[in-house]
């Protein structure tokens, strides 16, 4: 059997290997050299490098909007919105029964009438006899008493003359009943003459019944004569009610009202509200009432402001406080307040039911200053320029108007006022004003609309 291999032996690495460690060497030499070089190389242009003068810091100037202060009474306005009503409106009804004959061509939903127009005509024929008939009978009554006053004349004569036979037959009856005694006359004599006094005085009893008769004739004929002359004043009235007028000048609402329409009395045959009496609804805050009436102790006659928006175009309407509501509306959370608006010829005309802007002027508020809002700051104060810097005041926030606020405090007139919010403003910091700063942020006494709350 042939022999087991020995053991290998590595090869010998000779110089090969050791060129490669001594290559590899030189390699990191260099690469530290170049490092070292790029460094020493920057810190010469660094230690080398020409000063660059510095700018000085400067100051930052804010350029803000000015107000002056001008400290005056103000009175703000409240702006509410409210709700057109008819002031005086009325359901026209039939006042007689009858056939609709004619009917005013503005009789309709929207159309205008003045006041007395005839807006209806009832057949007048059934009415013109009623008239016709009363009118006989109050003068056939008015005959019948003028007969019963002449048989009253003529029994007033008959009562006379009968009192004169009783008379001369009482004094006959004296003159026999002296000669009786001396016996010139008999007693059959004084008999005769005793019952013609009695007849005479029963002829005058007749006489006077019967003109008491004929008195009490007139009396009752007089009672007869006002009852048939009312019946001819009411004739004559259901006659003028055939026609059914405008009782003012109106706009007309809704009508039921057509020719040959039979109506009975108490029928609606119109709804019209007055043209030139509307009023406005609105209700006015428990705060805002209680303002208004600590200052005047009433809200009557104060005057208000009305505005219509129709499209684009806004009208403006003068109104009064008439009235306040009687009671709290609970519901609306204050006090229901009505105004009278007053409509001037040629204006155009409001309608029921529209609703609008109502200003209402506010308590006035004396030596306060009107001021934007952007002027205040949440702290309550505000910053005025004092040599060109903010220096603070504090005020008193009275009251907000229409993007302005009234306010009191630590202002004098002529102060001039920030009014640009600066989100770095403050005590000290420079400002440069881009408004005339002799300009007040005021506009005339009394004037603007907020909401007054």
């Amino acid at each position: 059997m042939p022999a087991a291999p020995g053991p290998r032996r590595s090869p010998n690495p000779g110089p090969g290997r050791a060129v490669v460690v001594l290559k590899s060497l030189l390699q990191a030499i260099l690469a530290l050299a170049i490092l070292v070089a790029a460094v020493l190389g920057m810190r010469h242009f660094v230690l080398t490098k020409p000063e660059v003068p510095r700018r000085p810091a400067q100051e930052q100037t804010y350029a803000v909007e000015t107000a002056a202060v001008r400290l005056a009474s103000h009175t703000p306005s409240i702006r509410l919105y409210g709700e057109v009503t008819a002031g005086r409106q009325v359901d026209l009804r039939s006042l007689v029964a009858g056939e609709i004959v004619a009917v005013n061509p503005e009789l309709k939903a929207g159309g205008t009438v003045r006041k007395g127009d005839d807006l209806v005509a009832i057949n007048r024929f059934d009415y013109e006899g009623a008239v016709r008939e009363a009118r006989a009978n109050l003068l056939e009554a008015r005959a019948q008493k003028i007969e019963i006053e002449g048989r009253v004349a003529l029994y007033r004569d008959n009562l006379r003359r009968a009192g004169e036979q009783l008379a001369f037959a009482e004094r006959d009856l004296e003159r026999a009943e002296q000669l009786q005694q001396t016996g010139s006359v008999t007693e059959r004599a004084l008999d005769e003459r005793r019952l013609l006094v009695s007849q005479r005085r029963q002829a005058e009893e007749q006489a006077r019944n019967t003109l008491a008769v004929e008195e009490a004739g007139i009396e009752q004929q007089a009672a007869v004569i006002q009852r048939l002359q009312w019946r001819l004043e009411l004739a004559e009235r259901n006659l003028t009610n055939t026609v059914l007028r405008a009782p003012f000048d109106a706009i007309v609402r809704t009508e039921a009202a057509q020719a040959g329409r039979l109506v009975n009395v108490n029928d609606v045959v119109a709804s019209l509200y007055a043209r030139n009496e509307l009023d406005v609804r609105f209700t006015l805050s428990d705060n805002q009432y209680g303002r208004l009436i600590a200052q005047s102790g009433t809200l009557v006659a104060r005057p208000v402001d009305v505005s219509w928006v129709l499209g684009s175009q806004t009208i403006d309407y003068r109104a009064v406080v008439d009235r306040v509501g009687a009671d709290v509306a609970r519901t609306r959370g204050g006090v229901d307040v009505i105004a009278t608006v007053v409509v001037e010829d040629g204006a155009v005309p409001l309608r029921p039911g529209a609703f609008v802007e109502v200003t209402i002027p506010d308590r006035t508020y004396p030596a306060t200053a009107r001021l934007p809002e952007t002027a205040l700051y949440d702290e309550g104060h505000v910053f005025v320029v004092t040599e060109g810097r903010m220096t603070r005041r504090n005020v008193r926030v009275e009251a907000f108007d229409q993007g302005y606020v009234l306010v009191s405090g630590e202002l004098s007139d002529g102060d001039v006022v920030v009014t640009t919010r600066i989100a770095g403003g403050g005590e000290g910091v420079k400002v440069r004003s881009l408004t005339d700063a002799a300009q007040p942020a005021e506009r005339t006494q009394g004037q603007g609309g907020g909401n007054g709350q």
